[in-house]
């Protein structure tokens, strides 16, 4: 087994050495290797320089204005600016956020959120933790109530790190207590300006503010009923290595299917109970056709929406081979 990088690799690696080397600013770089406190203009001074060159969504599909590297090219990314003194960059957006927004948001969202993510320019943070619910996020009380087309939320988050700076805080919120608890938690995307927020510092013992608690009462808008499944695509997402059943396009291990398969970070096909597996494949701006298939075999096809418009017009999707290997998914 070779576990030697290609010279091809190895190539991007200097490559991204010189530009870090290059555009990375010397204080910030002095401060990180002298393991000082970056100040928020710190982080989002170099959120920016990324973001510029197009690379503060460095794990992002190309589909979505991101470069579209692959696994390695990402760690060597990662690995170059660590070597440089880079910050890390604030998962808050680009990483745990901007996901969920391609893969549940609608057009109109996406076009609204992931420029200013993209660039560096919003501070997204993140509400989950709550007082009484923290790993155990089914048992959130949080409450989001549909009046009209807004919600009303009532609640309190808490550890939310770095909230005081947020502009923007992604939230799951209780909007049923209808089934299983999982079932009623909606994701909510909340302007942090509203009247209503209050951000309240909790002290940590080395002195310093890392960690809020944040208080709502206001109203918002979001994703209804799919908190559970947002909140699994960001762990997906922060999570590697990803897994092998989870590839773009090609054959999938066998599995029982119980309920429904989602593929192309949008749409969902159901089998009949007496299902065992399912053969799919997804079309732009259609619904799935799904057909029953032998046990044995539990094949994908995952399609990516383009925005040319000759794809548009013939009704053509390429395909997603350098998309994330998130874009398929199996629930059960």
């Amino acid at each position: 087994m070779d576990l030697a990088f290609t010279p091809e690799e190895l190539a991007f690696r200097e490559e991204i050495r010189a530009w870090v080397k290059a555009n990375l600013p010397a204080d910030i770089s002095q401060k990180v290797h002298s393991a000082m406190r970056l100040t928020r203009d710190d982080l989002q001074r170099w959120a920016k320089i990324l973001g510029k060159k197009g690379w503060l969504g460095h794990g992002w599909p190309s589909a979505f204005g991101g470069p579209g590297w692959n696994s390695i090219q990402k760690h060597l990314f990662e690995e170059e600016c660590a070597l440089a003194g880079a910050p890390r960059v604030v998962p808050f957006g680009p990483v745990m956020v901007a996901p969920v927004i391609m893969a549940f948001g609608n057009a109109e969202q996406q076009q609204r959120f992931l420029p200013g993510i993209a660039s560096g320019e919003v501070w997204w943070s993140q509400g989950y933790s709550e007082p009484g619910s923290g790993s155990d996020l089914a048992s959130l009380k949080t409450r989001a109530e549909r009046v009209g087309d807004k919600y009303i939320v009532n609640g309190q988050k808490t550890w939310t790190t770095l909230g005081q700076y947020g502009e923007w805080i992604f939230c799951l919120v209780r909007t049923s207590t209808e089934g299983k608890p999982q079932t009623g938690i909606s994701f909510l995307l909340i302007d942090m300006a509203t009247p209503g927020i209050t951000v309240r510092p909790i002290n940590t013992i080395d002195g310093f503010r890392h960690v809020n608690e944040v208080l709502v009462r206001m109203p918002s808008g979001g994703m209804s009923n799919r908190g559970l499944a947002s909140a699994l695509t960001i762990t997906r997402n922060r999570s590697l290595p990803r897994r092998s059943s989870c590839q773009c396009a090609g054959e999938l291990p066998y599995m029982p299917v119980k309920k429904s398969i989602h593929c192309g970070l949008r749409s969902a096909c159901s089998t009949s109970p007496a299902s065992s597996s399912v053969r799919f494949t997804v079309h732009c701006g259609s619904t799935p056709a799904c057909t029953n298939s032998q046990p044995s075999t539990c094949k994908a096809m995952c399609w990516w929406r383009t925005q040319s418009s000759q794809a548009a017009q013939s009704g053509a999707c390429r395909i997603a081979s350098s998309v994330s290997p998130r874009c398929c998914e199996l629930r059960p």
